[in-house]
Formats: structure tokens, C-alpha cells, sequence
């Protein structure tokens, strides 16, 4: 029988909903509105933002608001398209040429956040007084976050224009070179999504073959990754020289609207925590494994008790639908919108982006989500996942293009929430305690991959970055500095073959967004926090829940956790959180 016989009919996405083709008409009259209303733009107002009152400024920024909408409606379209085939050129071609004609519109648009950013404190709190402009405050005030690290007007412009050759050329080689391998597996030919799937197999053969073989195909490849890796974080450190950020972190903490200490709280607090989390819960599953160390290709395998039965998609639907359903009506019927209606790109194929995501599009439009579902029980976490961060973006819409994205240290919430209550909602319905320590074991191995993982992966960058400003790295010398930061969040339950050391190569976070991963612990840790805030009984807990979804990028950390009587910035907040993991791994000790 057929995996998709079993799986049931996946959902693919309708783009027609952005535009009917990459050759239609429709796309072609955007492109050319976008451009003229760009140019008519510039005419209007370059040069002159300063001069403007609040009303005539607000206006301004409406129109930059809309076209903003527009824009984002393009490039969205371009992207998803070449991420349903990354390794077909015509669909590369096709994302590229949008791509270049989007960032010459831009370059059109680049004075205006130059200029807004020039405006003194005291005239913009006089603008500011008018309704119209009153209204994107938020946006001002984050934007302008980055005044300190503004170039002239005229390298802004030749940066933003070489940018399609520079850091972006280098990530799509990134991308297609992955999209392209294919990595032998006994009789087959398997693609990254494939291959990485059967390391988390019951069967421990399968697991080493597929190891050694995706080791070493990165490894046959290493000399690529590591050229790209060396040339991005060179070029990260020209920038962050020009713009004078303190350290490679800084542009991203100040993207996050989050301050440095936070990030060095969380980091330090989580590396603290490795022999109490990851070390004492690998000794653990080395001991049920009756051994003393597991060789790596362990890490992800199930329990003997594993759940492994495959869940066909409806029933996946239907389990992720009743867990938001039972903590909040509102936030299941938000969710049921991405059944059904072209919103979901679900089956693994050849070429296709690997991994999850939840793109948001723009607000005039609707997120799109994509999976490589399998069936398994971590693709329907997966799921959980991915729909929280699209539950999430159709609430924040409603802010507009300009201020329904969030940080992403918030961006995280709702999909680990989700994640959090489709867990509990499993757990609760385990048939025996045999079924629940294998569904506590697979949940601390979820946690312990989105923070302590994270935690590693962050602290990887750090070095590597930190390296690289010395000179070049050979492919070695990052390697080595893999193997050192995975051995010490991992700790002793492990043994590395040489082959694991090209591991990193893989990570396209490390490519895409520099010390992105942060985020995922922030947010595990924050969810943490606030299930517990939940299972205590918070008053109104709900409502407060959904009116911090909804309030998108509007307000800060601070302001949006006070309802719920926690601060991020306090550093007991951590351990709070990272002490959820700790009693998951106790009730394991004790089972």
C-alpha cells in the first residue's frame, strides 16, 4: 500500500489565491502598479518628510503601508512558488527575476525610512500628535530603534541594490545546492527531508545507515557549505563594522526588540541547565537502551513504548482542532480556516522546501503553511506547530502590513502553545502508563531540541563568528568547533563518529538568519512560563492569551507579558521555565 494511501488525500496549496500564474496578467499589473506608485511616491515626498505635519505624514505613511501590502503580496507569491520545487531552475529563474524587480522598486522607497529615521525625538513627539500618525507609533518606534546604525542615504541605496547578488545570491546557492542532493539509502535515492526522517526510525540500522550516508554526502559537499558559511559571516562583519552594532548579535536582538542582557540571560541560564536537562535525560534513555553511551544517530530514536502507528491526515486535523478547541473556541474556529482551502502544503516531495514553515504573506491575504507530513506523531506536533504561527498571523492582520509581524522571540508563542496544548490533549488519552512514558520521552526530546539544541546552535554561531573575524575557516576548524559545542550541551551519553562533524553544514537558519535560533528557546521557555500561568488558573486567562496574539507587533515584551504576571527580563524567568523540563525528565526518573 502506497504512503499516501495511508496518509489520506495531503493538501496542497492554492497560490491562485495571491495570482493566477508566474506568467499571468494579473501579476504583471501589480508589478507595474507597484512601480509606478513607487515613483509617484518618491516624487511626493522625497526630501521633504521632515518639513511634513502629523496629518500629511500619517497619510504618507499610509501609502507606504499599502504598497508595502502590495509588494509583500509579489515577492510572498515568488517565494512559495520556488519552495514548492527548489530544484526546479525555471521556478529559481521565476524567484529571482521578482526578486531583482522588487528590490529596484525598493531602492525607490529606500529614502523614506532614511528620512523618518533623521526626524529629532522632539519634532516627531509634535507629529506625533495627530491622529494619523499616531496610529503607527509602534512602527516608528521600532524602526527608529536602528538610527545609531544608519549609513549615508547614498551606501543604503547601493547596499540595498547589491544585495540581490550578495547575501541573497549566496543563500539561494545555499538553498538549491540542498534542495539538489540526493543521499543513497540502500536501494534508493532519498532527498534531505527523506533521509533525515529515518534517523528518528524503530529500527537501529536504519538509523546508522541513514546517518553515515547523510554525513557523508554534507561531507562530499563540505568544501561548498563551508565557502558560503565563511563569505556570509565576512560579509555580516563588513556591515556590522560600518554600522557600529557592538557584536555580531546586536542587529539581532534589536530586530527582536529585545535587549542584549535578556539574550545573555537565556543563554547562560540554558547552559547552566545542560547537566540537569540533556545530560541526566540521555543517561536516562541510554539506560532504557541498556547501555552507557548511545552512538549519535540515538538521539531522536523512539522509545521500544514508542507511539508509531501512522496517523492518516484527517485524524491529524481532527486532534490538533479539538486540543485548540478545548482551551479556546475562538482560537479552533481561526484554525479550521487552513483546512480545506488551499492554505496547507502538506506531502514530502522531491525538491520541495524541506522541513515546516508558516509563511504570513500580507494582511490582505492569508498565511500559507507548509509541511513534509509523514505521519508520524512529531509531523502532527509539527502541525500543531505550524498552525499556531498561522492562528497567530491571521490574528495580528488586522494591525496592517506595517505592524502585525512580531518579534520573533514572541513569534515563537503560539506555535509552542499550540504545540504545548495538542501535547496535554495526547497525554491525557495515553491508554497506559507504557504509552505515557514514551509520550513524556518524545515530548522532553521536542523541548530539549528547541532549547538546549537551540541554546548549542546559538552558541555555535558565536564562536564561529567570533573565529572568522581571525580569517577564513577551513572546513575543519568549523567542524571542530561543532563537535566541541555538541558534545557539551549533549553531554557524555554520546559518542561522535568523524562523519557527524559536517552535521552543522545542513542548518539553514545559520545561512538565512544569522543567531535566529535564540527564538525557539526564548519561546519554549516563555510558553513554558505561561502554561504554567494557565494550569494555576489565571483569571481570564484566554481572553488575555488571544489579546496578546492579536496585539501583533504593536507592543514589547514587557507590556505584553505583565497580564499574565511574568517578565522576561527577570532572570528567575528562565529557570521557570526550564524547571517544566526538569519535572518532565523527574516523572521519567520516577516511571
Amino acid at each position: 500500500m502506497s504512503m499516501n494511501a495511508v496518509l489520506g488525500e495531503l493538501p496542497t496549496w492554492n497560490l491562485a489565491d495571491l495570482y493566477s500564474s508566474p506568467a499571468g496578467t494579473d501579476l504583471e499589473t501589480d508589478l507595474a502598479r507597484a512601480a509606478q506608485e513607487a515613483e509617484a511616491f518618491a516624487t511626493d515626498y522625497e526630501g521633504k518628510i521632515a518639513d511634513l505635519d502629523g496629518k500629511t505624514l500619517g497619510a504618507a505613511v499610509a501609502r507606504f503601508e499599502a504598497l508595502s501590502d502590495l509588494m509583500g503580496r509579489i515577492g510572498s507569491y515568488a517565494q512559495l512558488y520556488h519552495a514548492q520545487d527548489l530544484a526546479d531552475p525555471q521556478r529559481g529563474q521565476f524567484s529571482q527575476n521578482v526578486s531583482e524587480k522588487l528590490t529596484d522598486i525598493g531602492a525607490k522607497l529606500l529614502f523614506f525610512g532614511l528620512e523618518l529615521k533623521k526626524i529629532e525625538d522632539a519634532d516627531l513627539a509634535l507629529k506625533l500628535k495627530y491622529p494619523a500618525l499616531a496610529k503607527y507609533e509602534p512602527w516608528l518606534r521600532d524602526m527608529r530603534l536602528f538610527r545609531p546604525h544608519q549609513l549615508s542615504d547614498e551606501l543604503e541605496k547601493y547596499q540595498h541594490d547589491q544585495s540581490v547578488v550578495g547575501s541573497s545570491a549566496w543563500s539561494r546557492l545555499f538553498d538549491e545546492t540542498i534542495a539538489r542532493l540526493r543521499y543513497p539509502f540502500r536501494n534508493e535515492m532519498l532527498s534531505e527531508p527523506q533521509i533525515l526522517d529515518k534517523l528518528s526510525s524503530k529500527d537501529a540500522s536504519v538509523r546508522k545507515d541513514a546517518a553515515k550516508s547523510f554525513g557523508k554526502v554534507q561531507g562530499d559537499n563540505i568544501a561548498i557549505f563551508s565557502l558560503i558559511t565563511n563569505t556570509l559571516i565576512k560579509d555580516k562583519e563588513i556591515d556590522d563594522r560600518w554600522r557600529k552594532y557592538e557584536r555580531p548579535q546586536s542587529f539581532r536582538n534589536l530586530s527582536n526588540v529585545v535587549e542584549d542582557e535578556v539574550v545573555d540571560a537565556l543563554a547562560s541560564s540554558v547552559k547552566a541547565a545542560y547537566p540537569r536537562l540533556s545530560h541526566r535525560y540521555y543517561k536516562l534513555k541510554a539506560k532504557w537502551f541498556g547501555v552507557d553511551k548511545m552512538p549519535y544517530w540515538d538521539r531522536n530514536a523512539p522509545l521500544p513504548e514508542h507511539d508509531d502507528r501512522t496517523i492518516p491526515w484527517p485524524e491529524a486535523e481532527k486532534i490538533v482542532l479539538d486540543a485548540y478547541g478545548a482551551f479556546s473556541p475562538e482560537l479552533a474556529s481561526v484554525g479550521r480556516k487552513f483546512f480545506g482551502t488551499g492554505w496547507i502544503d502538506a506531502p514530502a516531495r522531491p525538491g520541495k522546501s524541506p522541513g515546516a514553515f508558516a509563511h504570513p504573506t500580507v494582511p490582505s491575504a492569508h498565511p500559507y503553511l507548509l509541511l513534509n507530513y509523514q505521519g508520524k506523531v512529531r509531523d502532527v506536533m509539527t502541525l500543531a506547530h505550524e498552525l499556531g504561527h498561522g492562528v497567530h498571523q491571521v490574528l495580528a492582520a488586522k494591525q496592517g502590513p506595517l505592524m502585525a509581524d512580531t518579534p520573533l522571540t514572541l513569534a515563537e508563542t503560539a506555535s509552542v502553545f499550540g504545540e504545548m496544548l495538542t501535547f496535554q490533549s495526547l497525554l491525557r488519552t495515553a491508554p497506559d502508563a507504557r504509552t505515557r512514558k514514551a509520550m513524556l520521552a518524545g515530548k522532553v526530546e521536542d523541548m530539549l531540541n528547541t532549547v538546549v539544541r537551540q541554546i548549542a546552535f546559538y552558541d555555535f554561531e558565536t564562536r564561529l563568528h567570533a573565529e572568522r573575524r581571525k580569517g577564513e575557516l577551513t572546513p575543519d576548524a568549523i567542524g571542530a568547533i561543532w563537535m566541541a559545542v555538541q558534545s557539551e550541551s549533549l553531554g557524555p551519553a554520546f559518542t561522535f563518529d568523524d562523519e557527524y562533524k559536517h552535521y552543522w553544514s545542513y542548518i539553514g537558519h545559520f545561512i538565512h538568519s544569522p543567531f535566529y535560533v535564540y527564538a525557539y528557546a526564548f519561546g519554549d521557555c516563555l510558553v513554558n512560563s505561561l502554561y504554567a500561568a494557565y494550569q494555576s488558573g489565571l483569571p481570564d486567562f484566554q481572553a488575555k492569551y488571544l489579546d496578546m496574539l492579536k496585539a501583533g507587533g504593536v507592543k514589547r515584551h514587557k507590556e505584553l507579558l505583565a497580564p499574565f504576571g511574568l517578565d522576561a527580563s527577570d532572570p528567575a524567568f528562565w529557570d521557570k521555565g526550564l524547571g517544566v523540563i526538569s519535572g518532565f525528565v523527574d516523572e521519567l526518573e520516577g516511571l
